[in-house]
């Protein structure tokens, strides 16, 4: 990654590098590991760090602003505020792939535009803002770029899977059974289309880059059907 790059992202995080090799170890892929210049570790330990910090300062964030709150309805916040969802959004309102430092192989295969590897070295970002800045320099970061995911969802996010599930357990009804579809695109970014089936009722499909997303995405399809009165 050049010095306009870095210095370019860097002003997006809002934080200056006393360590800039700290920011560029988040940044890279580990297939791009040992090549000239590269730093010596890929992001997989950075990650590992940021995802705690990411899940203390949000738990924090939860507890300042739901008091009254019980464990389980600010577990289930938490859960949809560190999902790999989140962390790609914030990655895309950060361009992250383009800072992203790759093998050739990788770039060639597509790897930059990759969702899921953007959302792992927004994670590496967050323990190197940590590990660079402390606490509190990771918390500006993470409230600033998270908290229009908390506006988005009311400060709550109920899954749509777990709802699902809710609804038909409620009914004496069999847990919902998701199945793959199909499958269709290149390996390193293929995308998946999910049938969910609840007893009684007609399916639901969804499509998307990972088996997760379209599941929930299929249960949230079943859903607005229900709500919608469109039983079988």
């Amino acid at each position: 990654m050049s010095e306009a790059a870095l210095s370019d992202l860097t002003a997006k995080l809002g934080h200056s590098f006393a360590d800039p090799e700290l920011l560029r170890e988040a940044l890279t892929h580990r297939g791009a590991v040992g090549l000239p210049g590269a730093p010596r570790y890929g992001y997989e330990r950075l990650e590992f760090l940021g995802d705690r910090v990411l899940a203390l300062v949000i738990a924090e964030i939860l507890l300042a602003e739901h008091p009254e709150e019980a464990e389980g309805a600010l577990a289930r916040r938490l859960t949809g505020l560190v999902r790999r969802e989140a962390l790609e959004r914030v990655a895309a309102d950060l361009d992250l792939g383009r800072y992203l430092v790759l093998a050739q192989s990788e770039e060639r295969a597509g790897a930059r535009a990759n969702t899921g590897i953007q959302a792992d070295a927004c994670e590496a970002v967050i323990g190197a803002l940590f590990l660079d800045g402390g606490l509190e320099v990771a918390r500006r970061f993470v409230d600033r770029f998270w908290r229009p995911l908390l506006i988005d969802h009311g400060g709550a996010h109920r899954d749509a899977k777990t709802e699902l599930q809710e609804w038909a357990q409620a009914r004496g009804l069999g847990l919902p059974e998701y199945v793959e579809a199909a499958r269709e695109g290149p390996a390193h970014e293929p995308a998946f289309t999910i049938e969910v089936r609840v007893e009684g009722y007609s399916p639901a499909r969804a499509r998307g880059a990972s088996k997760r997303t379209a599941e929930q995405a299929a249960a949230a399809t079943m859903l607005a059907r229900l709500s919608g009165g469109g039983d079988d």
